[in-house]
């Protein structure tokens, strides 16, 4: 072995040590037992501007609908027009604002728009209440399991 190798084999003893004994005192800091507990205000931590859970179960109650416009920052989410393929004579838009930080069923606002086809032409339709309140309550039942999900 050339002189050369040899310095540069114990220069290397030292550093891994060191590395060895921080590792071991990193290790040492995951043993304790005073680990930070879930905090039930968790669902307000968001690296969105409202509420994650809300978020989340709004795109997935929506997500067969094509999205027009989702803007997490103002909890915002537009559908287009979709038409189910087993009525398509009849299509609708739906908007999901989402108002606060906190899962309250008062920080969810669903409101739908409904068009009909009379000829070549689009007309609004009303929509009817109960189709709303399903649609919020889907939203928020999905909110409620994946906070608990997340616990």
């Amino acid at each position: 072995m050339s002189q050369l190798s040899v310095l540069a084999s114990r220069g290397r003893r030292p550093v891994a040590f060191a590395l060895l004994g921080l590792a071991a005192l990193g290790l040492s800091a995951c043993a304790s037992k005073d680990r930070p507990r879930a905090d039930l205000a968790a669902s307000q931590v968001t690296t969105i501007g409202v509420n994650s859970y809300l978020w989340r179960a709004s795109l997935d109650a929506l997500s067969f609908m094509p999205l027009l416009q989702a803007d997490s920052s103002g909890g915002v989410i537009i559908t287009d027009w979709y038409a189910n393929p087993g009525n398509p004579g009849e299509r609708i838009k739906v908007t999901v604002s989402i108002l606060d930080r906190d899962l309250r069923a008062d920080a969810l606002r669903v409101a739908a728009s409904r068009q009909v086809a009379q000829g070549a032409a689009w007309v609004d339709a009303p929509v009817q209440a109960a189709t709303v309140q399903k649609l919020e309550e889907i939203i928020l039942t999905r909110a409620r399991d994946l906070r608990r999900s997340a616990f």
